[in-house]
């Protein structure tokens, strides 16, 4: 991992800058964002290469919207992939977002926001579930590399969720480590509901969920609570490309 070249602080004084980054309560994760809101305002084409450097939870999530457009449309630009760039990320990096996914194959953060090199800062675990390897690398995102946004990407049709709600529903135990992904995930399965429907109810249910303990995590919450930092929910539906936030 690496960042832009910047002044680091001794350890004794990161550990205080990261105490009071921290203080306060966290707010409501990123109040009045949507991505379907952010469409309007990036309609036509822009030029990836000369875009503005992205600072703000809203710059953030105009940019994944007009991503997820062009994706859609099957208009991709395809953006940061020519050699000046490259070479220019040789000396550091600045992604404007975090996207914390599942890892099925179907759902490339890259791809459905059409990003490119630099971008993003993605995380990929099953069903999204948290861990301290996670959890460590959001952090990073967020308090090394000052990224505004992290969005916690779920998706229609997800194995993992699916695997937790039968497990939950059978009693028998999920093999080896694919356990410790239902016992993750268990909390937010939806018994109001049956069948496949149980299945995408939790789909939902989860990923709020996720989202909620990262805006309260520690690292994290400060930032929130300042405006400095969104933490968002969202979902990717497999029949129509599009992502859609979940208050």
């Amino acid at each position: 991992m690496s960042s832009n070249i910047r002044t680091t602080p001794a350890p004794h004084s990161r550990r205080a800058l990261l105490r009071a980054a921290v203080a306060g309560t966290a707010a409501a994760a990123g109040a009045g964002l949507t991505l379907s809101a952010a469409f309007p305002a990036f309609a036509g084409s822009w030029d990836p290469e000369s875009a503005e450097p992205v600072t703000t939870p809203a710059q953030a999530l105009r940019r994944l919207a007009a991503g997820n457009q062009r994706w859609r449309a099957q208009d991709q630009e395809h953006p940061h992939e020519s050699a000046p760039l490259r070479r220019r990320l040789a000396r550091g990096q600045q992604p404007f977002a975090i996207v914390l996914g599942c890892v099925d194959s179907r759902v490339p953060p890259e791809l459905v926001f059409d990003q490119g090199l630099g971008d993003l800062l993605t995380v990929r675990s099953a069903g999204e579930v948290l861990d301290e390897a996670v959890l460590g690398s959001i952090a990073y995102g967020v308090l090394e590399l000052r990224v505004p946004l992290v969005l916690v990407l779920a998706h229609q049709s997800c194995g993992a969720v699916a695997a937790a709600v039968r497990a939950d529903e059978s009693g028998e135990p999920l093999p080896a480590h694919v356990q410790y992904l239902a016992d993750q995930i268990r909390p937010s399965i939806d018994h109001s509901r049956q069948g496949e429907a149980r299945v995408d109810a939790t789909i939902n249910a989860h990923v709020r969920n996720v989202r909620s303990r990262l805006a309260a995590e520690p690292d994290l919450a400060g930032k929130v609570a300042t405006g400095e930092l969104a933490v968002l929910a969202a979902r990717y539906e497999l029949r129509d490309q599009h992502v859609r936030t979940l208050a």
